[in-house]
């Protein structure tokens, strides 16, 4: 059954064909990595050559380099709950020293949930997570199913940053004695390093970088190790936002865009020491993953923001102009349905996630 099975692999993987597709800078070949997905939400790349993706429900998938799909095991209960469910997925630069796989989620508290992260180590034939521990859980959690945030990033000195949504709960955002509505920044063990800038303010939670967040869906580094975000306005205002150390980025005070119900939100878009973004939209594109590229092979991307959107179906390319991002192009292709992931691969080919179409897709110069 195994030999049938491979074979079976090995035809599919023949038949895989790139399909053209053109951009301003040029035509690309976008060819399917991985295909019959169920509600994929995050790629990570493996050293070996093999990668790791993770689907809403709960499930982490490995593919080996050969193609070889397999469940891996030893996965953490997540509550499966609207926008809730497993989520991010970290492989650390020393994966191949500590093996060690860093998950997010949601999980179940009581009738509320709340965002945790997790590590175990992927066994060597990549069948199971063994020994996997929570280091981190969002508590009290919240109602409803929305606005976990949950991306993942290493930084340059080995500590994680973690996106958290506020959760519906629009004045945590502005309450540093909750992590709803922050980026994060932890140690490997879960705990808040000593350079967090709320370390020892009575009333702060320790782990919390940069607070005023709604719903922060992507978030990278760019070659000058910069911590980037983008996040979802409510109707309109969705943002991408440089990172700093114990700035407050406004939310509900300020925003650019309004209520569902058309309503102003808070006092305007401005407001003395809290932060402006540096991009936004309007109207909203529903943005989540989010890849800065640093050495793509489409050598005229290099520096290039690439922005998944849920909403409009397309990749959003941002350049930097001066200080500032100017969106320069959006990749609007059959391909693209709802952009849930998007990542730069070690060999500088763009990876992206499209839920829609329950698949993961590669982009490549045209040969």
């Amino acid at each position: 059954m195994r030999i049938l099975s491979i074979l079976l692999l090995s035809l599919l993987a023949f038949e895989v064909t790139a399909a053209p597709r053109q951009t301003t800078l040029g035509p690309v070949e976008v060819t399917p990595v991985a295909e019959g997905l169920d509600t994929p939400w995050a790629v990570a790349f493996l050293p070996e050559g093999g990668f790791l993706v993770t689907e809403r429900e709960g499930a982490l998938l490995h593919f080996t380099a050969d193609g070889t799909r397999q469940v891996v095991g030893g996965t953490p209960d997540v509550r499966d709950k609207g926008q809730g469910g497993l989520l991010d997925v970290l492989v650390p630069r020393d994966f191949a020293m500590s093996r060690e796989v860093y998950l997010s989620h949601s999980v179940p508290q009581g009738r509320e949930a709340g965002t945790a992260i997790g590590r175990g180590r992927l066994s060597e034939d990549g069948r199971q997570l063994t020994g996997f521990d929570q280091i981190f859980e969002m508590a009290p959690g919240s109602k409803g199913g929305r606005h976990f945030g949950s991306r993942l990033v290493e930084a340059p000195d080995g500590t994680i940053f973690i996106t958290i949504g506020e959760r519906g709960d629009r004045p945590a955002a502005q309450d540093l004695g909750r992590v709803q509505g922050s980026v994060l920044r932890i140690a490997r063990d879960g705990t808040a390093p000593s350079g967090n800038p709320f370390v020892g303010q009575a009333g702060a939670q320790p782990e919390i970088w940069s607070y005023g967040h709604r719903n922060p869906q992507g978030a990278a580094l760019d070659a000058s190790g910069q911590l980037w975000a983008v996040e979802h306005g409510a109707q309109g205002g969705d943002e991408v936002n440089r990172i700093r150390k114990g700035a407050n980025f406004g939310w509900p005070v300020i925003s650019y865009g309004r209520h569902y119900s058309g309503q102003k939100i808070g006092e305007g878009n401005r407001k003395p020491g809290m932060e402006q973004p540096v991009h936004y939209w309007d109207p909203s594109i529903a943005p989540s993953g989010l890849a800065i590229l640093k050495d793509p092979a489409m050598k005229e991307w290099r520096g290039d923001f690439l922005v998944g959107s849920l909403k409009f179906d397309m990749i959003s390319r941002l350049e930097r102009q001066g200080d500032g991002l100017v969106e320069v192009e959006r990749l609007d292709w059959p391909e693209t349905q709802r952009v849930r992931d998007v990542r730069e691969a070690p060999d500088g080919s763009v990876w992206f996630i499209s839920e829609g179409n329950g698949a993961i897709y590669r982009i490549d110069p045209a040969q």
